[in-house]
């Protein structure tokens, strides 16, 4: 095997055509954040975005998307704002994992949603873990049979707040693949709202992440779009999902609505005429990402499964990296893994949400005063 290293931009047409070519030809590797466009967009954007293309007897049989950060340290694409990474190649192709690392000049490479069970990658899972999906395979009513076997009472008061929102509010509209980028701006904010009220980074605060965002917005091609979706209660937008597809599959990625209309559960009635509408735009899954929300266990009716795992080349800098990674790792695992220490860690981070938030309108009030600690020297 040949593995070249280039920058996603330097992809020929032919380059392109077939990452698309083997991406649709496993099912496995259906989802946008393995797609070149995604891989290009990144690549605009960060100096640090790489591709190996693997040949063998001069045909290309694999691409492999990374990061590459100081010290040879090697991320997924996208890291931490990704819920898939992998190997986008011929189904079995089987890469020493070692040589592959050497050829893009890595020391270690970390993943923690690497799809699961790909030979390279398969022999250094640590963990595997599922995604919760939405599956329309067998039609949109089908899925909400499965939800409301899941949980009927679930179902019911959703169902029942999501007429009382629309008969209070002037009735419900839901738009599907809006190209407003107001209606974009007012999603943002909301979920930036959502970060900070949390205690979690606000992820755009970054200005970079906001332009990819854009970037994404603007895709519009069968293969690979951005989505975002609106409700509306009367002309109010109330609720509403930004994310990526591919021709059948949707990943979840930024969800959020106006706290103002938070007794209705607006979120959850946004996600369900978002199941609605993908159904019917043709989409065969909505993919909602491996996590701790109950409300994916509600709606889910299908699951996948990612990875986490680690592979190195002995170096000082892949031990380093292993001594600050790897407890962290362990942690985050033991808690998404128990429902009751999820809660608890989540309470923490919302308690510090308010807490800072307070602070902040503090401090912005012209009339604050800030007084000294005592003992304060």
């Amino acid at each position: 095997m040949n593995i070249n290293v280039v920058r996603p931009r330097d992809l020929g047409d032919s380059e392109r055509a077939r990452w698309r070519e083997l991406q649709k030809a496993d099912p496995s590797l259906d989802n946008p954040f393995l797609s070149v466009e995604f891989a290009v967009a990144m690549d605009r954007l960060r100096d640090y975005v790489r591709v190996a293309v693997i040949q063998d007897g001069g045909r290309i049989v694999g691409f492999f998307p990374y990061e590459r950060h100081n010290f040879g340290i090697g991320k997924p694409l996208g890291g931490f704002l990704t819920t898939c990474h992998g190997l986008i190649a011929e189904q079995g192709l089987h890469v020493d994992a070692k040589a592959l690392l050497r050829a893009c000049k890595l020391t270690v490479f970390d993943f923690d949603h690497m799809v699961a069970g790909q030979p390279t990658f398969a022999p250094y899972e640590a963990d595997v873990r599922p995604a919760p999906v939405m599956d329309f395979t067998a039609g949109f009513d089908a899925w909400v049979e499965q939800v409301k076997a899941n949980s009927p009472k679930n179902l019911k008061t959703v169902r029942y707040k999501e007429r009382k929102l629309g008969r209070e509010h002037g009735g419900l509209r839901f738009e599907w693949a809006s190209a407003d980028p107001e209606v974009l701006r007012t999603l943002l904010a909301w979920k930036s709202d959502q970060y900070r009220r949390t205690g979690r980074v606000d992820r755009f605060a970054q200005p970079w992440i906001v332009e990819l965002i854009d970037l994404m917005h603007a895709e519009r091609s069968p293969d690979f779009s951005g989505i975002l979706t609106m409700l509306y209660a009367g002309d109010v937008p109330v609720a509403g999902h930004f994310g990526l597809r591919t021709a059948t599959t949707l990943v979840g990625w930024f969800p959020a609505y106006d706290t103002e209309y938070a007794r209705y559960s607006p979120g959850i009635v946004h996600h369900l005429q978002m199941a609605e509408a993908a159904a019917g735009d043709g989409l065969h899954m909505v993919d909602m990402g491996k996590g701790g929300k109950e409300y994916k266990d509600w709606l889910k009716s299908g699951v996948l499964y990612v990875a986490e795992g680690r592979i190195s080349r002995p170096s000082a800098a892949a031990t380093v990296h292993w001594m600050g990674r790897v407890p962290f790792n362990k942690v985050r695992t033991i808690v998404m893994d128990r429902p009751s220490l999820y809660k608890a860690a989540d309470r923490v981070l919302k308690g510090f949400g308010r807490v800072r938030t307070s602070m902040q309108q503090q401090q912005e009030s012209p009339n604050s005063v800030v007084k000294e600690p005592t003992g304060a020297r």
